[in-house]
This record gives structure tokens, sequence and C-alpha cells, in this order.
């Protein structure tokens, strides 16, 4: 099969990450015992109770190699655009695949199927891995599960494979990215009728901690210890929320939330910017948490890796990205950068798409990746 087809299989399953990606990880293990690949599963419950799967597989023996890594989830699609078309009915119009997921990030790991497909088990003198996780939207839980249980990924690390994390660059290669921190603090109150006075306003605590929220978001915004030009942008873009949950103006709010999203940037120690956030959350009596975090990963662009990369891919440079990834969970690798087919500005847009040339080269390109550094002497 080539990678349009197993795209238009992949993105007809529904796996929003609200949602069990089960069924999606059955068909993917499938299609790879068929083409000789051995599995290992790690299963779990979310936060919600519902069943995720983590599928991590091996083609060829020994270490080393290739190591491949896709998510099988997607985020919602309650705003696709199309009435002719559901966002998981797979349409292809002018050149193009819609669908929520083709282009984040299921047509890159269609395009991996079929490449890894055109290599047989015999040609292979080092092994394929591909490993395809949930959650990655939601935190990256899936590849937290995989870091830590995952023999296979043990493997990988001890025989140091080359990894390639398959998220949309249009086939550039992407040398390093930013991690995520996500913080909330919550004051807690008591409801009342706002005219009575009895009530206990639980923004009143939360007030103080936003101050020094934004205290913080401007100092990393002006200050050039906390910025990094290789990125665009070159800032953590600290990202404040708040939220007391009224429906009404005279309703005294039992409960404030903050939360902070940002972006961390190799060279910069994001420990502090949690602690002094922790410290004014303990003196204002807020409770506290740190809901998500995932490391950078940046990779040295001169290295021999990378600009091997370059070139197969047919590339002169390679660049940096501020968004995360998976990654960001598995860099105990030492070799990884980001390469996949499809535009970023593509994904989680109401009527995502992957251009069919993009699928094309994907396959292409990753097909000449795993002969060279799995076919070799």
């Amino acid at each position: 099969m080539d990678a349009l087809e197993y795209a238009r299989q992949l993105v007809a399953f529904d796996s929003v990450s609200s949602v069990s990606n089960v069924p999606v990880t059955d068909a993917v293990e499938a299609v790879l015992g068929r083409i000789g690949f051995e599995t290992e599963r790690i299963e779990y419950d979310d936060l919600h109770g519902i069943r995720k799967a983590n599928l991590i597989a091996k083609k060829g023996t020994g270490t080393g190699g290739m190591a491949y890594f896709a998510h099988t989830d997607v985020v919602p699609a309650d705003t696709w655009v199309f009435d002719e078309h559901g966002p998981f009915e797979p349409t292809e119009k002018e050149g193009r695949l819609y669908g929520r997921g083709s282009c984040d990030m299921k047509g890159s790991l269609a395009c991996m199927l079929a490449a890894a497909e055109r290599v047989g088990a015999q040609d292979l003198t080092q092994p394929v891995y591909i490993t395809c996780t949930a959650d990655e939207e939601t935190g990256y839980g899936g590849a937290t599960f995989v870091a830590e249980q995952s023999e296979l990924f043990q493997e990988m690390v001890e025989g140091d494979s080359r990894g390639i994390v398959g998220e949309p660059t249009l086939l550039d290669i992407v040398h390093a990215h930013k991690g995520v921190v996500g913080l909330r603090a919550t004051s807690r109150g008591r409801a009342a009728h706002s005219s009575t006075g009895e009530g206990v306003n639980a923004n009143l605590a939360m007030i103080p901690y936003l101050v020094e929220m934004k205290a913080i978001h401007d100092e990393t915004n002006a200050d050039p210890a906390w910025q990094n030009d290789q990125f665009q942008p070159p800032t953590l873009t600290w990202n404040i929320g708040i939220n007391d949950h009224t429906k009404a103006v005279n309703i005294t709010p039992p409960e404030s939330v903050c939360t902070v999203y940002f972006r961390t940037m190799p060279g910069l120690d994001a420990e502090l910017l949690i602690e002094r956030s922790r410290r004014k959350a303990e003196e204002c009596g807020l409770e506290f948490e740190v809901v998500v975090r995932g490391n950078p990963i940046a990779t040295d662009p001169q290295s021999p890796f990378v600009q091997e990369c370059l070139q197969l891919a047919g590339r002169k440079n390679s660049r940096t990205v501020p968004y995360g990834t998976d990654g960001g969970k598995l860099n105990a690798l030492r070799q990884m950068v980001v390469c996949g087919p499809g535009d970023i500005r593509q994904a989680h847009t109401h009527d995502e798409w992957i251009a069919l040339e993009q699928l094309e080269r994907g396959a292409d390109l990753y097909e000449r990746m795993i002969r060279q550094w799995c076919c070799g002497a």
C-alpha cells in the first residue's frame, strides 16, 4: 500500500484525545505485524478513566538503526467547516487529503508505514523502530509511559538509534524545538449572593498572584537572559489564563483558577520560574501544581547526524520551531530531529489537510533514511 492509502485508513478513525485510541492502535499493530514488525504494547487509563494504548515496534535485529515516532491522537473537530464530508471521512480534493489528523500527524505515520513496507527484513543490517503514542495533544501522556516503561525504547537509547519525530515540517530538518510547562494555581472561597456579604471571594487571594505572573511575563519579554534568538519568537511566551467560573455578576466566586503555559528553550532554567510561581502561590494561600512538562530538544546542527539528515532530505540548512513534540519526553535519545510531511499551519485547523505530494515525498524520504541507516554494511 502507498502512503495515501494508509493515510485514508488512519484518518477514518475518530481518535480525538478525549476518546480511546485503542481502535486505531489495533489497526496500526495489524499493519506492522503484516509487514514484519514485532510489537510491544503499553496501555493505561488516562485521568478520565479512558483506555489508551502506545505501540512500540521493531523490524530487524540488533540495535541502532532508525527510530521513528508518531502520535495517533488528534485534536477535536467540533468546528469542522465542510458539510459534504465529516472530519473522519478522508476526502481527496485538488491535490489534498482533507480530514482531522491528515496533517497532524496520521499522514506522517502513513508515510512511515509505506516506507517500512518497501524494505524487507532480509535487507536490514540494523533495525527500524516505529513508536505510536497516545495523548500527545494533551500533554505527552503516552510518551511519558514509553520513556518510563518500554523495553524497546530503552534498547533504542542504549543502541544510539537515530531518532525522527515525524511532526509536520514540510520535510525540513528541525534540530531544536521548545519545551512546554503548564502551571495551575487555585484559590478557594465560599459562594454566596453578593448582596449578603457572607461569601468569601476567591479572586481576592488570586489578585496578588496575578500581579506576580504579570511581572514574570514582563521580565521574560524584556530580559535577554530569558530569551533565545535561535527561535521565533525568541521569548518564553508566558501565557496567563484566568477563570472564576461564575455565571452571574451577583455571585461571590467560590473558586478562582490561574493557568500559565510557557515555552522553555535550551539553556534556560525553567525550574527557577516554576519555583518562583510556587512560592508566590504558597504566600497567597493558593493550591499549586505543575500540570504538564515537556523538555526542549536540541541537537547540534553541525553534527554528522543532522548533516546526514540534510543530505537525505535535499536541504542546505536545518532550523528550529517554537512548538513542542513527544521528543521532549523521549530525549534520552542522543540523536533526534523533527522531520515530517505537511505544514504545521494546517494542523488543528477547521479544514485540516495535507498535500498528496507531501505524502509521496515523505514516504520516499523515510525510505531513503531506512536504507541509509539500516541497510548498510
